[in-house]
């Protein structure tokens, strides 16, 4: 080999590393959270920074991009929060948003439910709305006109945010959100934007609930999204175009069966039905997730190692429990 092709040799070698040094890191597939988490849900910004809350420390932990182990950010018990159950990324008004539940199992003191507010840049605690008449803060999602819906698990209704007056008020409320007998009403929330808002019930059935926006956004008749099976407690649900709908479903009410839950995706059809692939089977309480850059992220909050103990004594509880956030390729429309 000549000394000049070993020397062109070389160069294209490193004009080919000094390019790779350019390209932006590959998305992040699977990573890690702080063990004894617990998770109930997650959240993604544009720049694909991840926002996780932990159910049993009140926290909210954030794994920026290049990171490969999420930190807290949201330190325990900040603003109240105690059971963390939804968490929302607001961009472009700079706010980070959690449902906080009231249900115990916390290593935080337990507080009424209601909807917090923290600054997205440094996690710094700022507002907390009370949700009228008591009741459960599970979920939110945020509509394109910076409107905030919540859904209540223990009253028939999905709540609003009026920036305005800084209050939660009623947007729709209906007998059918309170399906079963054991008093809970709806679980998760997602937004077709400028059609409908899809909502879950707390408990198993085959069916999601749809409300179309009106003139004005305000509420159209509550309808149905019948699927060919029953859902196992479908929690977090996340809206995708071309009518589809992720949907976690943590089966997290059934003790006898704890590794069953399942991450499934749902086409949605004119007629009111919709069709059910599952991407993934087997996982321990899939709460929620989210799609991200092709791929769908996704939880395992291992309900049934809390549930077995007392809502207010959980010192039994074992330690060093691992999670972490785990993903599969979203399939194309």
């Amino acid at each position: 080999m000549s000394r000049l092709f070993k020397t062109m040799a070389l160069l294209a070698v490193i004009n080919l590393l000094w390019a790779c040094s350019w390209l932006p890191p590959s998305p992040i597939r699977d990573f890690s959270l702080p063990k004894d988490f617990y998770p109930e849900s997650i959240a993604v910004s544009p720049d694909g920074t991840f926002y996780i809350g932990s159910w049993r420390e009140g926290a909210i932990a954030r794994l920026a991009p290049g990171q490969h182990r999420a930190g807290l950010f949201v330190a325990p018990g900040s603003n109240g929060l105690s059971n963390t159950q939804g968490v929302l990324v607001d961009q472009k008004r700079g706010r980070l948003w959690a449902c906080s539940g009231s249900l115990g199992y916390t290593t935080v003191p337990r507080t009424p439910s209601a909807l917090k507010s923290f600054d997205l840049a440094t996690g710094a605690a700022l507002h907390s709305y009370a949700l009228p008449g008591g009741g459960y803060c599970n979920d939110l999602a945020l509509a394109p006109d910076g409107r905030l819906y919540v859904t209540d698990s223990k009253h028939a209704r999905i709540l609003v945010l009026d920036r305005s007056s800084g209050h939660l008020r009623t947007w729709v409320s209906d007998p059918a959100f309170c399906p079963g007998s054991n008093g809970f009403c709806l679980n998760g929330i997602a937004i077709d934007p400028g059609q409908a808002i899809y909502v879950s019930a707390v408990n198993a059935t085959d069916r999601l609930f749809r409300v179309p926006f009106v003139r004005q956004g305000r509420a159209g008749r509550v309808g149905e999204v019948v699927f060919p099976r029953v859902l196992k407690n479908a929690d977090g649900i996340r809206y995708l175009q071309g009518g589809r709908l992720l949907i976690f479903e943590s089966n997290a009410f059934a003790r006898n069966d704890p590794l069953d839950g399942s991450v499934s995706l749902a086409s949605l059809h004119t007629d009111g039905t919709a069709s059910l692939k599952t991407l993934v089977n087997g996982l321990a309480s899939p709460s929620s997730g989210v799609a991200y850059n092709g791929r769908v992220y996704f939880i395992q909050s291992k309900y049934a190692i809390l549930l077995r103990h007392p809502a207010n004594d959980t010192a039994e509880v074992p330690r060093g429990v691992p999670f972490m956030v785990q993903s599969v390729p979203l399939p194309r429309p």
